[in-house]
C-alpha cells in the first residue's frame, strides 16, 4: 500500500532551520508530482511548495527564498529546506504525492517556531 512517512519535524528559534524529509514507498515515484502542505488550527490545509516529476518547482510568497524543496528519485524521497523560520511558519507540514485523479498523504509532522 501507498505509505508517505515525514520526519524532521520539531522546535526551533526564529531564524533557525529545519529539514523535512518525506520517504515514499508504493508508488512509481518518478511518475509523481511532490508536495509540502501545512495547516494551522481554524485555517485550511496551503499548499507550501512542490515539485514536478520533471523537477520544475513552486512555492508560495510567503515561503520563496527561504524553503527548498528537492526530490531523490534514486532513494523514493522528498525534502523540505526550511532557512531563516519565523513564528507564522508554526504549523503541522504534510507530504503529498499526486498523479493524474490519485493523491496521497502523509501523517505530518509539527514544526514550532518560537523563541
Amino acid at each position: 500500500q501507498v505509505q508517505l512517512v515525514e520526519s524532521g519535524g520539531g522546535w526551533v528559534q526564529p531564524g533557525g532551520s529545519l529539514r523535512l524529509s518525506c520517504a515514499a514507498s508504493g508508488i512509481i515515484f518518478r511518475l509523481y508530482a511532490m508536495g509540502w502542505y501545512r495547516q494551522v488550527p481554524g485555517k485550511e490545509r496551503e499548499l507550501v511548495a512542490a515539485v514536478t516529476s520533471a523537477g520544475i518547482t513552486n512555492y508560495i510568497d510567503s515561503v520563496k527564498g527561504r524553503f527548498t524543496i528537492s526530490r531523490d528519485s534514486a532513494k523514493n524521497m522528498v525534502y523540505l529546506q526550511m532557512n531563516s523560520l519565523k513564528p507564522e511558519d508554526t504549523a503541522v507540514y504534510y507530504c503529498s504525492a499526486s498523479f493524474r485523479r490519485l493523491e496521497y498523504w502523509g501523517q505530518g509532522t509539527q514544526v514550532t517556531v518560537s523563541a
